[in-house]
């Protein structure tokens, strides 16, 4: 009876180990703290733009995807100053965006972080523009046309999670057109001809 009790103990304690360290590791997948960090991109295409930028928007590194499939990079990161970084990766219609924090030399890396950003489709078919935006986080577009350098059009789109707008150009005014779109304190080009 008693080899019976002990046993059993036995596998309660081994079995509450197992539970801690399981959840200890859970928690260690999500927070890296160590002074490289591997960040893995599935789906690149030869083109897309991977940058670190500070918290004031300035690019520390970039470098231009020169494989497409999987994008796997370890970066050593622990001699930036303390403070928050981004890496992004800047796709045909999207930017995925993770944050990270360099504190002591010691690079703090959530996996949790990671935004999707979708840029705007902007098309022109004669004279007509049209212009398609997902905002899952319904921040404000300003949408300015220029035409031949000089500003024609301006308005700012509020709260809506899906923009879909149709301008119709003058046909007759031929040259050079311009429209860009700032969103997220971001701004998208689109240059065409009439």
């Amino acid at each position: 009876m008693m080899k019976t009790i002990k046993t059993k103990v036995l596998v309660v304690v081994f079995l509450l180990g197992t539970f801690v360290n399981f959840a200890n590791r859970a928690d260690v997948s999500n927070v890296l703290n160590t002074k490289n960090i591997k960040l893995v991109f599935n789906e690149v295409k030869k083109g897309h733009l991977l940058t670190i930028k500070d918290k004031d928007g300035t690019i520390i590194r970039s470098e231009t995807v020169s494989k497409p499939g999987l994008l796997a990079k370890v970066f050593d990161l622990s001699s930036l100053s303390d403070g928050t970084y981004t890496i992004e990766l800047n796709k045909d219609f999207e930017i995925i965006v993770k944050t990270l924090e360099v504190k002591n030399r010691t690079v703090i890396f959530n996996e949790n972080s990671k935004i999707v950003i979708f840029k705007p489709v902007i098309r022109n078919e004669e004279n007509i523009l049209m212009i398609s935006k997902i905002a899952f986080d319904k921040k404000p577009s300003k949408i300015s046309l220029y035409y031949n350098d000089e500003i024609i059009y301006s308005e700012t789109i509020k709260s809506e999670m899906i923009l879909n707008r149709a301008y119709k150009l003058d046909k007759d005014e031929k040259g050079d057109y311009k429209v860009v779109i700032y969103n997220n304190k971001r701004s998208y080009v689109h240059n065409f001809k009439i």
